[in-house]
């Protein structure tokens, strides 16, 4: 028996498509017939499997175990939940692997499926391996048990065990993404003021889209902040892996500003560490880092290739601006956005000061948000080669870790190609408008030299 998946789900980091178009239940039992072959081929015999909120969520599950146990793997199914407490799972429990169905925080259409093997990333060239098994049929066979644990409130002590005091008025905003349960049970546990939005799990997402990066999702969070006059927020994506933030006065506090807020207890107890951010965030946290004397670090945008990174340097941090946070110091090195809100609440008690003083002193930076536009899939990494070629031809500065990061006297700008879309991203950041229009400048440049332009904007 051979089976094909879409190519097109199967992705750098996971594997994600619309259900009934690019994945189905079929694709479902074909991908835990693969995985259970790649972990039986390394050795192993046991799969946790975890699932979030999503109408398809269910029947995802049914066919992935179905295939999992026809390949010879006994599943543990721990239920509904975030993918950290999947990850948290795979790492406490006595498992070999771990996958958790989730479409992330894309629209409620999609559904996907992120994986852990033996404790490291499972993504690139593994996940292509899964493709390759289906078209093959090249899958072991067996009979599988299935079991089921629930971990929530043991994932939930693990979570409170990083904290570190702190009594605040906080708004929680779980968007009904798979996070709600965990934030509702955390928050009774947690001492001060709690007020939640949106903890019912709803695979419909009938208030908002669950992706705290883009501003317009945290209205509802800053209203609620205003009107109860709280000490700040905290929102949660879809699967509860990436964290959004705002201060009492509502201001969005970003992902390298949150990194800028988290690591300073972080070198306190690590003096000197390695702290990692991707080529996305501001000048402002390397600097940061540095100031406090950690040893920042410029990496590739992508959970699977910082978590790879965090290992080979001993970071005890690591932060991506999409909002994923790492934290290997007292925890597994996988970011948990649940885990990042806690050790969040105990940074601001630590420095002895509001998230509202925090995020005033930090420094004005003028900058973009990601700017992504539609570009040729064949053509995208073309495009940055083509950008570098000529930068480099100029004599510019620039840091090539993932696409061209370029500083000039005016502030730095970023044009790198999407691992997951067919997109390229620029991002730019200035101490005033006249530069960031210089930087700006640049971009359409370079770009109008590949024969493109800065047109309309794509979507997430």
């Amino acid at each position: 028996m051979t089976h094909r998946i879409d190519p097109t789900s199967l992705r750098e980091y996971d594997i994600r498509g619309i259900v009934g178009r690019t994945l189905h239940a079929a694709d479902a039992e074909a991908i835990g017939r693969g995985f259970a072959t790649r972990v039986r081929r390394a050795g192993g015999t046991r799969v946790a499997v975890g699932r979030d909120g999503r109408v398809s969520s269910i029947e995802m599950e049914a066919a992935l175990v179905r295939g999992l146990t026809a390949s010879g793997v006994d599943v543990v199914r721990i239920g509904l939940g975030p993918t950290p407490m999947l990850y948290y799972a795979e790492a406490t429990l006595e498992v070999d692997g771990g996958i958790q169905i989730t479409g992330s925080h894309n629209p409620a259409d999609y559904n996907g499926f992120k994986m852990v093997l033996q404790h490291k990333p499972f993504f690139g060239d593994d996940i292509q391996d899964i493709g390759i098994l289906a078209e093959a049929g090249d899958w072991d066979a067996g009979e599988g048990v299935v079991s089921d644990v629930d971990i929530t409130d043991l994932y939930v002590g693990r979570l409170l065990a990083g904290y570190a005091g702190g009594t605040y008025r906080i708004g929680w905003d779980a968007g009904n993404g798979a996070a709600g349960p965990v934030v509702e049970k955390l928050v009774k546990l947690l001492p001060g003021e709690h007020h939640t939005l949106y903890t019912d799990v709803d695979g419909n997402f009938p208030n908002h889209h669950p992706d705290p990066t883009e501003e317009a999702n945290l209205a509802d969070l800053k209203a609620l902040v205003a009107d109860k006059q709280l000490d700040f927020g905290l929102a949660f994506d879809g699967d509860g892996d990436r964290i959004g933030a705002i201060d009492g006065q509502g201001r969005v506090i970003w992902g390298d500003q949150l990194l800028s807020i988290l690591v300073e207890p972080v070198l306190r107890v690590s003096p000197g560490a390695t702290i990692i951010a991707d080529v996305k965030a501001s000048q402002a946290l390397y600097d940061r880092i540095a100031e406090l004397g950690g040893q920042p670090l410029m990496w590739k945008t992508g959970h699977s290739l910082i978590k790879t990174k965090m290992k080979e340097t001993d970071a005890p941090l690591a932060g991506e601006m999409s909002g994923h946070i790492f934290f290997a110091q007292d925890y597994y090195g996988f970011d948990d956005a649940l885990y990042a809100a806690v050790r969040l609440i105990s940074s601001a008690h630590l420095t002895g000061r509001s998230m509202t003083q925090l995020r005033s002193e930090m420094p004005a930076m003028v900058n973009t948000p990601e700017m992504r536009f539609q570009v040729d899939e064949a053509r995208k990494f073309a495009v940055i080669d083509e950008v570098l070629a000529r930068l480099r031809d100029e004599g510019a500065e620039v840091n090539d870790t993932d696409g061209a990061r370029v500083n000039t006297p005016d502030g730095w700008w970023l044009l790198r190609a999407s691992n997951t879309q067919d997109v390229l991203v620029a991002r730019a950041e200035a101490r005033d408008q006249a530069g960031l229009d210089r930087l700006l400048a640049m971009i359409d440049a370079q770009l109008a030299a590949s024969g493109l332009e800065r047109g309309p904007q794509a979507g997430h």
